[in-house]
């Protein structure tokens, strides 16, 4: 029986197209949702960071004396070991100054020489006059002794020559005895103040000697540390690596003159390499010290690096900028804030050898 014409036409494959439809939303909306709560189940216990680069420690290859440069050891990122020359600076002024500062060491060391033995010829010189003078005084005693014999002779011959029992001539030699043994004393004694002066006065000049070898020994400490110092200025010539590490750029040349405290290139630390983190402020809730971090890195994707959290920046990273923003001036407009987190690696150095310096990391904190 053939249909009428007021009966509808059934359009061949139209329900099938619905169930189609219905089965990719319905995959969509699962799998949406799937997504979502797996994201959400994630940051329940991970944070997470793109703000983050790798760091290392980089030491500036800076000489400490002044000079002009005859070679360069190294060039353009070559590893280097701890202790490895990097360049040389031209010498010839520094030794002469080490010749020059031994030479005033050897002129400091004669000048003591001297001075002792003045100080020698001084002591010498006092225990002479100490022995005159105790000479002078015995000889003063014994002057007394024949000035009180005379002088008691005079008195005999006086009464002798009242009674006219001697003769004048005798009365005469007597008398020019008691005279002479008087001009006797008095050189002595007289002899004996010049004694006693010259021996003050070598007494003050072994004094003033004795001073003159302090200060003659104070004058070598000075001229050898002198000497000392002119030696470690020489030693500064050369220039070696202070760790471990990769030669930057190298931007000096033999024949260059380069400045005392001048950086010449830098030298990467191979020993040292660690991750920075800028995380949200509100992130840190639940973050601490020690949690167990993975690192994924954009130059080698689907390779993971294992770290934990180390530190934790005191202040956020606006404040250590150049201009620190002031929210007591200007109209206010709130700005979440980030905080540097320290992240250190846990892996061996040879996994870590192909990070650089710099590199963007993305960063996964474990929360629990």
């Amino acid at each position: 029986m053939e249909p009428t014409s007021n009966q509808p036409i059934p359009v061949a494959g139209k329900k099938k197209i619905n169930i189609r439809f219905m089965v990719v939303f319905a995959i969509l909306v699962i799998g949406g949702a799937a997504f979502g709560i797996t994201k959400y189940q994630h940051a329940l216990h991970h944070e997470e960071t793109d703000d983050a680069q790798v760091e290392a420690d980089i030491s500036p290859v800076i000489p400490r004396v002044s000079g002009y440069i005859t070679s360069v050891l190294v060039k353009d990122n070559q590893l280097v070991k701890k202790g490895d020359t990097l360049m040389i600076l031209d010498n010839r002024d520094y030794l002469i100054k080490v010749q020059q500062a031994e030479a005033a060491v050897i002129a400091a060391k004669n000048n003591l020489g001297a001075a002792e033995a003045t100080t020698s010829a001084s002591v010498a010189n006092i225990a002479t006059t100490e022995a005159n003078v105790a000479t002078i005084e015995a000889q003063i005693e014994t002057a007394k002794v024949n000035q009180w014999r005379t002088q008691e002779d005079l008195k005999r011959y006086d009464n002798l020559i009242a009674d006219h029992s001697i003769t004048q001539q005798q009365y005469e030699q007597v008398l020019a005895a008691k005279q002479t043994a008087d001009k006797q004393l008095q050189v002595l004694e007289e002899q004996k103040k010049v004694a006693i002066r010259q021996s003050k006065a070598t007494a003050s000049q072994s004094n003033a000697t004795a001073k003159q070898i302090n200060v003659s020994n104070a004058t070598i400490l000075q001229r050898e540390a002198e000497l000392e110092n002119a030696k470690l200025n020489l030693s500064y010539t050369v220039v070696t690596a202070a760790a471990d590490g990769k030669v930057s750029k190298v931007n000096v040349h033999p024949g260059q003159f380069i400045q005392a405290g001048q950086t010449g290139f830098s030298l990467v630390q191979s020993n040292s390499i660690w991750v920075v983190a800028n995380f949200k402020e509100t992130q840190l809730d639940k973050m601490a010290e020690g949690q167990k971090t993975t690192i994924s890195a954009d130059a080698f994707p689907g390779q993971k690096f294992e770290a934990k959290v180390s530190s934790f920046s005191p202040a956020t990273g606006s404040r250590f900028s150049l201009l620190p923003p002031d929210n007591a001036s200007g109209n206010f407009v709130k700005v979440v804030q980030r905080v540097p987190v320290k992240i250190e690696f846990t892996e061996g150095t040879e996994k870590l050898a192909k990070l650089r310096p710099g590199m963007n990391v993305m960063v996964d904190v474990h929360l629990d």
